[in-house]
């Protein structure tokens, strides 16, 4: 294959690796329906193999969908079998006739678009015969010696492995390549390609704010609108006056204005008067016009990605931060060292994970998303990616890991992570568990990721996540979220609540701290958050909407409070979370002060208590 032209990264690796024998059968997967940067312009995968990687060493080069039929990019004279590939478009037909082809030329490529409808996953008992003929074709192809020796090689594009017959993805006589996201240097090439009027700055932050898209969507997004007449009259006035007066100005200022069709009034300033100074008014339309594209490449960075996910992912956007996170300081204290550390760069000291567990309603989402507004990274939510099809939970999967790693400097929320993750242990799903936990562990403990993609998991069922999904490597800090212990911390989370909705009260909640935050010892912060808005609609009901919230309002409201309560229940998830903290001083002094022996024993007898209730 070509190696005297500067390859991207995974085509330098199937170069090498068809060099050195390994196999003479490759899948590409990934991101395969993407532009690929090669020099100064950008190509179709299919176009880059057969114009670039493959055309000065292949004398034959055949490119087969099962849409549009076989075609040949380029053909030897003497080709054995390449008129019989020509006669039809249905597998079972194309097939044999390119086994001719391979096994009788020299030197020839077949390269499968869609390979995935060519050799589809699934149990062979209920694939057509066609299918299974195919499957078993090429499963057959990799090992034929003829191939082999006659330097031919197989290419299969599919953009999921998941959805490629596994007989074929785990051959061992079948190479895999991944062709992978654009890097900066790639997304830097493809906005000087899309837009060459981009300063060096310019292309660098683009580099950088346009990570998780495709080169096809960033030059979507960077290449310039064409010309309107508005703005070639706007262009020739503003070359009109930096010539100045005279009579010949207008026809030159036509003129130029012409030739300068895409430049910006900066760059034809410096062309026609480089001595002239830049104006305040254009240095801010120039200003106000990036920060258009800046606008711009959010909002379609964020469509295109939660497009891309099929709604698997959503973008999360916090409006609040740990200024409305009421008690808790100890932990506010760490998240925020954790969030210092991720904007100032010090990987080494960002955990790989962080799991949050407690009772329901003592705020783990809600201290989630502060959190994640204090890091100032982007921010996205787990939605459920499991299917009942065979293999779209692990190609849900795989999308989603794609596009996270893509983003990089990001932060993923995991809520109910018992539920999205599942166990090992699940009967009836066809292994299809194990298989999701396992690639997930594998993700997590990559150490390239440190600093770069923050799990936050969150459950109230900490027993029922995999326990190799809880050790250090993977989720490294285990916070205990517990319901107040003392009515300092209620009047705390009184008070952010207060701020938060804006609730209009001139009342010390420390005042009436018999009457009311003594009385909500013990419960969530959801139930605090509920009291204080039920003396809100108290006061409204007495005086009106606008009325101020007086003590009584509060009082009354705690004392006719009746939540909905399982005690056994609620106690056991507070035991398991004090299990599972990673340290004593996140605990308040009734659990800090339990040995590990009285720990087990209480969570044991709570377990036959409440059994599989939730």
């Amino acid at each position: 294959m070509n190696d005297a032209r500067s390859l991207p990264p995974w085509a330098e690796d199937l170069r090498r690796r068809y060099r050195r024998g390994e196999a003479s059968m490759f899948v590409l997967h990934g991101n395969v329906y993407d532009a690929v940067v090669h020099g100064r312009d950008t190509s179709s995968l299919v176009d880059f193999l057969t114009d670039v990687l493959l055309r000065d060493t292949r004398e034959t080069i055949a490119v087969y969908n099962m849409a549009t039929g076989p075609r040949f990019s380029k053909r030897a004279k003497d080709a054995r079998g390449a008129d019989e590939v020509l006669g039809d478009t249905h597998k079972d037909k194309v097939l044999p006739a390119f086994e001719r082809l391979l096994v009788g030329s020299m030197r020839t490529a077949v390269i499968f678009e869609y390979a995935e409808a060519l050799a589809p996953a699934g149990d062979p008992a209920f694939q057509a015969d066609a299918d299974r003929a195919a499957i078993i074709m090429l499963h057959r192809w990799s090992s034929l010696p003829a191939i082999e020796k006659g330097d031919n090689i197989v290419l299969l594009v599919a953009e999921n492995l998941s959805d490629l017959a596994a007989k074929i993805v785990s051959n061992p006589k079948v190479a895999v390549v991944e062709v992978p996201m654009p890097d900066r240097a790639a997304r830097r090439a493809v906005a000087r390609i899309a837009n060459p009027g981009l300063t060096e700055q310019d292309a660098d932050r683009y580099a950088e704010v346009t990570a998780g898209l495709k080169a096809v969507q960033i030059a979507s997004i960077l290449s310039p609108p064409p010309a309107s007449e508005a703005e070639a009259a706007q262009r020739e006035a503003f070359i009109a006056g930096i010539l100045g007066p005279g009579p010949d100005v207008p026809p030159r200022a036509k003129t130029l204005a012409a030739m300068t069709a895409g430049m910006s009034q900066e760059d034809i300033r410096r062309l026609i008067a480089p001595g002239a100074p830049a104006s305040g008014p254009d240095t801010a339309a120039a200003d106000r016009a990036r920060q258009d594209v800046d606008r711009l490449i959010a909002r379609r960075k964020r469509e295109i990605l939660e497009r891309e996910c099929f709604g698997l992912v959503e973008f999360v956007e916090p409006e609040h931060g740990f200024d409305v996170v009421g008690g808790m300081e100890e932990v506010k204290k760490d998240l925020r060292v954790v969030a210092e550390n991720i904007r100032d760069g010090r990987a080494s000291r960002v955990p790989m994970g962080i799991l949050f567990t407690g009772p329901m309603g003592t705020g783990k989402t809600f201290v989630a998303e502060a959190f994640a507004r204090e890091c100032g990274l982007t921010t996205i939510k787990l939605k459920n990616f499991r299917s009942k099809w065979v293999g779209a939970t692990e190609g849900n999967l795989e999308k989603i890991l794609s596009v996270i790693k893509a983003i990089g400097q990001v932060v993923v929320i995991v809520d109910e992570g018992d539920r999205a993750f599942g166990s090992t242990e699940s009967e009836g799903d066809g292994g299809t568990s194990s298989r999701v936990i396992a690639r997930i562990k594998e993700f997590m403990s990559d150490t390239s990721n440190r600093g770069r993609i923050l799990f936050l998991v969150m459950t109230n069922r900490p027993d029922k996540l995999d326990v190799d999904l809880k050790r250090a490597g993977r989720l490294d800090r285990k916070i205990p979220f517990l319901y107040s212990q003392s009515a300092e911390e209620v009047e705390q989370v009184a008070r952010a609540v207060i701020r938060k909705n804006r609730i209009a009260t001139d009342v010390d909640i420390a005042s009436i701290r018999g009457t009311f935050s003594a009385r909500l010892v013990g419960y969530s912060n959801a139930d605090v958050e509920a009291v204080v808005l039920m003396a809100n609609d108290d006061a409204a009901r007495e005086a009106g909407g606008e009325a101020t919230v007086e003590g009584r309002h509060f009082e009354r409201a705690a004392a006719d409070y009746f939540p909905s309560r399982d005690a056994e229940l609620l106690e056991y998830m507070e035991l398991l979370a004090v299990f599972e903290a990673s340290s004593r001083r996140l605990l308040p002094p009734k659990y800090a002060s339990m040995t590990p022996e009285e720990l087990d024993l209480r969570l044991r007898t709570l377990r036959l208590a409440v059994g599989s209730r939730r």
